[in-house]
């Protein structure tokens, strides 16, 4: 009896305990908060200030711009020949000074390096020897005519003495030209001066004090060029180059340099195709005054339709998607409102596209994210 007693008396006691714990689990568990949710009626998406999904989407302003002939094509940016010089030696010698450094501003005429040249040497001491039996022929040449003139002298002597004289003034106008031509003194020393042939920065450098240097090195010694303009070069296909002509606009834009475009005019427009790639070369002219574009950097060239009637908005293609025949772009109306609206594709690129209807210049798009976005219409349509 003792024992069931016991035995009631516990069970009451966890009955009592479970009663107190389901009572306090009731009144302390709160319900948790529902998600945000997006609406979306006629074709306009909102979605909530505190929706994370936000933040999965860029938006931009979008520009009018010129529409292109084509969608851009990869080329380099390149020295201007007309206004660059490749430095070589005329003479064999080995530089014993160097003045100039990569991105100096030089002057035409001004000295570069110094040279010791031995064979600039015997020119000019071959030079000093022509000169002084040019002098002494002449003198010969003087005695001759006044002996002839005195019936003193045979005529066919002094035939003789002339032709020698004749000789050795060219000669020596011979060894003076070659001097000249090199842009040395005259003094006996075999120094040589090698001096910058016009203006411009110091683009490249390739010598050094003790350094051999021969006429034949098939490297410049130093390449100076006027970086203030440049070239950007592409290879087209034959059907966009059938459609450029000399002194239509180009657009240009550099990783270096995103979203910058800068324009230039094309120079030259290759006459032949090239057998391999089947694509013709284009040569476009840049001011480059603030020194932004730097040879050999990579380029993207937009050639632009002539007199710039054309506009269209260029658009990165993240920002495009299709539903059916159509393609559309996502344009925020509001803070988290965006409506969907369909557009024209005027050219398609690999990387942007450019739309010449639908949009207006300033508008915000959504430049990223754009599926996802209509993913989420589509799913709260209604």
């Amino acid at each position: 009896m003792k024992t069931l007693t016991f035995a009631a008396a516990g069970g009451l006691l966890l009955t009592a305990i479970a009663g107190a714990c389901w009572t306090w689990s009731a009144h302390s568990a709160q319900p948790a908060a529902p998600a945000p949710r997006a609406r979306a009626v006629d074709g306009h998406i909102t979605i909530a200030a505190n929706d994370p999904r936000l933040s999965y989407l860029k938006i931009a302003a979008v520009d009018a711009g010129v529409l292109p002939v084509a969608e851009p094509v990869a080329g380099r940016i390149a020295y201007d020949e007309t206004r660059t010089s490749r430095i070589a030696s005329p003479v064999l010698g080995r530089v014993t000074g160097q003045r100039v450094e990569i991105g100096d501003s030089v002057r035409a005429g001004d000295l570069l390096a110094e040279l010791d040249s031995p064979d600039l040497a015997g020119a000019q001491a071959d030079a000093r020897k022509a000169d002084a039996d040019e002098e002494r022929k002449r003198l010969a040449l003087a005695r001759a005519r006044m002996l002839l003139d005195a019936d003193v002298l045979a005529r066919k002597d002094y035939e003789n003495a002339d032709a020698d004289y004749r000789q050795a003034d060219a000669e020596a106008r011979r060894a003076r030209q070659r001097i000249a031509n090199l842009h040395a003194r005259a003094a006996v020393d075999g120094r040589f001066g090698l001096r910058a042939p016009i203006a411009g920065i110091v683009a490249d450098k390739q010598i050094n004090v003790g350094q051999e240097v021969r006429p034949d090195q098939p490297n410049p010694l130093l390449v100076i060029s006027d970086l203030r303009h440049v070239w950007a070069i592409a290879d087209v296909p034959e059907r966009v180059a059938a459609s450029l002509k000399r002194g239509q606009t180009v657009s240009v834009e550099t990783d270096a340099w995103p979203g910058q475009a800068m324009r230039g005019t094309i120079d030259r427009i290759g006459v032949a195709v090239d057998p391999v790639t089947r694509r013709v070369q284009v040569r476009c002219a840049l001011d480059n005054a603030d020194g932004r574009l730097k040879p050999d950097m990579f380029a993207r060239i937009a050639f632009l339709q002539d007199g710039g009637a054309a506009r269209a908005l260029a658009l990165p293609n993240t920002a495009l998607f299709t539903d059916g025949d159509d393609t559309y772009v996502y344009v925020q109306r509001a803070a988290g409102t965006f409506e969907k609206r369909r557009v024209h594709v005027a050219l398609g690129g690999a990387q942007r596209s450019f739309v010449d209807a639908g949009l207006h210049p300033r508008e915000q798009v959504v430049t990223e994210g754009a599926l996802l976005l209509n993913a989420e219409g589509e799913n709260h349509a209604g």
